[in-house]
């Protein structure tokens, strides 16, 4: 049975990627944060549905060792890791706090960049991986009043096209997924009014869904995508091209 991490996972888009690889048959190491309850409804769906074994990893990717608290609890060789975490936040640079600063990189950046160093040794011991990062159409465009999750989600684009080139001697593909304005708890914070004007802006005249992030991990983690590495696919209905 092949394992597979995904963090972020009590997440809207984590759950539809954890249903995913649940229903590929995947062994899985599921982390979470602060949302317990929404953790243990998702472990107890997996196993219920699907049948295969689940474990909850609880750690704080936003502090520093947060990465290695997640890896200590699961130690063993993967086949695929997701990287979903990610948070924003909103306001003007001027605005934001050292700590704030420091919270997001450690995130969107920094903890993505330390886990895949403990979890790389293995894939190349083994001449195969798959590694895929959810990046953010910000880290591709930029987003005013977004300047840092931007610069965050940035780095973690290159790093994706620079670990590729390392890793693919060694049969690893590392890719990452930028979604646009998908259908999350996150979009909560705004009206119906704003929401409906964000959607005309997009040539596609709605939002994702969740699982059309799910449906691109599926083809990335697949034998379908084995010579494609160091690509970042956009899924953002063409508000950006």
């Amino acid at each position: 049975m092949k394992n597979a991490l995904v963090t972020g996972a009590s997440g809207a888009i984590g759950r539809e990627i954890s249903h995913m690889l649940a229903s590929n048959g995947f062994q899985l190491y599921l982390h979470y944060n602060t949302n317990q309850t929404a953790a243990a409804k998702l472990q107890k769906e997996l196993k219920d549905k699907y049948g295969v074994p689940v474990s909850m990893v609880c750690a704080d990717l936003s502090k520093a060792g947060g990465s290695e608290d997640l890896w200590n609890q699961i130690q063993v060789p993967l086949d695929v890791f997701v990287y979903n975490s990610g948070s924003a936040h909103f306001g003007l640079l001027t605005d934001f706090t050292e700590k704030s600063i420091t919270e997001t990189m450690q995130l969107n950046l920094v903890s993505a960049i330390s886990l895949t160093k403990a979890i790389v040794p293995s894939m190349i011991q083994k001449k195969s991986g798959k590694i895929i990062m959810i990046t953010s159409v910000w880290g591709e465009v930029g987003a005013a009043c977004e300047t840092v999750y931007s610069a965050a989600k940035g780095g973690l684009n290159t790093f994706v096209k620079a670990l590729s080139k390392e890793l693919a001697p060694s049969h690893i593909q590392v890719n990452g997924i930028s979604p646009g304005v998908i259908t999350t708890p996150m979009m909560d914070q705004f009206t119906d009014e704003e929401k409906r004007s964000l959607a005309d802006d997009i040539p596609a005249g709605r939002f994702g869904e969740p699982r059309e992030v799910a449906h691109a991990v599926e083809f990335l983690m697949s034998e379908k995508a084995d010579y494609i590495s160091g690509h970042i696919l956009s899924i953002n209905g063409s508000w950006f091209t």
